[in-house]
């Protein structure tokens, strides 16, 4: 199958971008800029940056304008003709309510074929009247090509791509020296072309996918459907490539400290490790030290970066039934951004202290270089601690998997000790076979191993978010709002049906839905 072949558009000079918002009339943003530029996703962070620089020496200013009124010169697209066969308009930028206003394209000059629809113009506009407005073509904008998923067929000889998806639409006519050597019912990704402005429009095939029958073909679905990115950037690329160790200097060593990655048997990448031993101190007797060390992406991938850009663009990695797409290159993700047993990684080092009831005590975190003794899932860590370790974790076990229940144990406490609310949810799992389709749904048991990493995650989270304040730097919390009303008085006359009383009128606690939790359970 062939690769597609994307272009990025070259990032205007200084120069060109405040020409450009001069013609705006000073009226053109982040987003009439892009896309006169042709610009994408990933250089969007680079943008942004040159036009705070802008303002901040006072090249341009910042945006004002009336709601609900156009600039006099912006983007705009062509959506067709009315009855009469005026071609007509929408602003690319419309904040106001409601519909945009009309905006009616004066005829080109002599010789200019008329604009068709989905050309991109940058107009002059004057008041027309009625709310609408009357725009005449300053510059024809290069348009990015739509793209298409869908399921290429033939029809009577001829090449059609039927899409699929949510936002599937109308079907799309591809010629014979256009099919990139697609067969009927694959699954390809095409480009729109543009001219035709009646009848079904052409598409020009650019990858071919998969066959229709492939299974595997619904995760490429859902991934066009909510415009996942799934290729990188040359640059990014590049520098993921070029990325190496970690150097030492600056950095806490922690590469003596047996500390053990625990996760999924089919994780592929790991980025955190944890341990823990008893704290020395007496004045904390029955308390606990543990390490959680998070891989250090700041090192490989800083500030304004094509790597932070993708990043950026990202969020996060997307898990399918039978792909990842990750936030950052395999090179990081699988490789220097992975905890790999035996291998230095830098990271960052969360140390914290807690007492015998699993209370934290103080923390500190420091940027550290560290070498996982070992990669364990969480089956291997639990059968460890119900006494029947395989080879691979019987050296641990008085070093690492003694300590790290032991400081569990402490955390549970503190636990339960907040009241907080213990809802077990079973994890499911989808199980592929060699052909891609769902053999099975498993339910994963939940295991004492899980809630270990959990609380160990748990106490670094407070711990952040504690240093965090005291810095008085900005944190976002994610708080549970307390039921609304009507649903407690709904479940209050579910729980009456079963013969369990709530009372009415009470402030409910997390501790309150434990208890009856417990006593559903028997």
């Amino acid at each position: 199958m062939s690769k597609a072949k994307s272009k990025t558009a070259p990032f205007p000079s200084r120069q060109q971008v405040l020409e450009f918002i001069r013609e705006c009339g000073g009226a053109a943003g982040k987003r009439e800029i892009s896309r006169a530029f042709g610009l994408d996703g990933k250089q969007g962070t680079r943008l942004t940056k040159l036009l705070r620089e802008l303002r901040d020496e006072g090249l341009i200013g910042r945006r004002r304008g009336k709601a609900g009124k156009l600039p006099s010169v912006t983007v705009v697209e062509v959506t067709g003709t009315d009855k009469d066969g005026e071609v007509l308009a929408r602003p690319l930028a419309w904040r106001g309510e409601g519909d945009p206003p009309a905006i009616y394209m004066a005829p080109e000059r002599h010789g200019r074929p008329a604009p068709g629809a989905g050309d991109r113009l940058l107009a002059r506009l004057t008041p027309a009247g009625g709310g609408t407005y009357q725009g005449r073509t300053m510059r024809r904008l290069p348009t990015a090509p739509a793209v298409v998923l869908g399921l290429y067929q033939l029809v009577g000889g001829e090449g059609r791509i039927r899409p699929v998806g949510s936002r599937a639409r109308g079907e799309f006519i591809v010629a014979a020296d256009e099919s990139d050597g697609a067969e009927n019912g694959d699954l390809v990704r095409a480009d729109v072309l543009p001219g035709r402005r009646l009848g079904l429009k052409k598409a020009r095939v650019t990858e071919r996918l998969a066959s229709n029958d492939g299974p595997r073909s619904l995760s490429l679905i859902a991934i066009h459907d909510h415009d996942i990115p799934t290729e990188f950037s040359k640059d990014a690329l590049a520098q993921a490539a070029a990325a190496g160790p970690a150097p030492l200097d600056g950095r806490d060593d922690l590469r003596a400290i047996p500390l053990v990655t625990i996760d999924g048997a089919d994780a592929r990448d790991f980025d955190d490790a944890v341990w823990a031993e008893p704290d020395d101190d007496p004045r904390n007797p029955g308390g606990w030290r543990l390490i959680v060390a998070i891989a250090d992406v700041a090192w490989y991938a800083r500030p304004g970066d094509p790597l932070d850009e993708a990043a950026y663009q990202r969020g996060n990695s997307v898990y399918f039934p039978d792909r990842v797409v990750p936030m950052l290159p395999e090179a990081l993700s699988n490789g220097w951004c992975s905890l790999n047993p035996g291998e230095d990684r830098p990271c960052l080092a969360a140390h914290m202290w807690i007492d015998a009831r699993g209370v934290l005590l103080r923390h500190r975190f420091q940027r550290a270089l560290m070498r996982s003794a070992a990669r364990l899932t969480y089956t291997q860590a639990q059968a460890a601690r119900d006494g029947a370790p395989d080879d691979a974790v019987k050296p641990l076990m008085a070093s690492v998997i003694a300590p790290l229940h032991g400081a569990y144990a402490a955390l549970a406490k503190g636990r339960k000790g907040r009241g907080v609310l213990e809802l077990d949810m079973p994890e499911r799992r989808v199980v592929l076979g060699e052909d891609g389709n769902v053999v099975r749904m498993e339910t994963r048991p939940r295991l004492d191993s899980h809630r270990l990493i959990e609380e160990f995650m748990i106490a670094a989270n407070v711990a952040a978010a504690e240093t965090l304040e005291r810095l008085k730097q900005p944190c976002m919390y994610r708080i549970h709002d307390a039921p609304a009303a009507e649903k407690m008085e709904a479940l209050r006359q579910f729980l009456d049906s079963l013969g369990l009383g709530l009372a009415k009128g009470q402030v409910t606690k997390p501790d309150h839905f434990n208890r009856i939790l417990a006593k559903v359970r028997g």
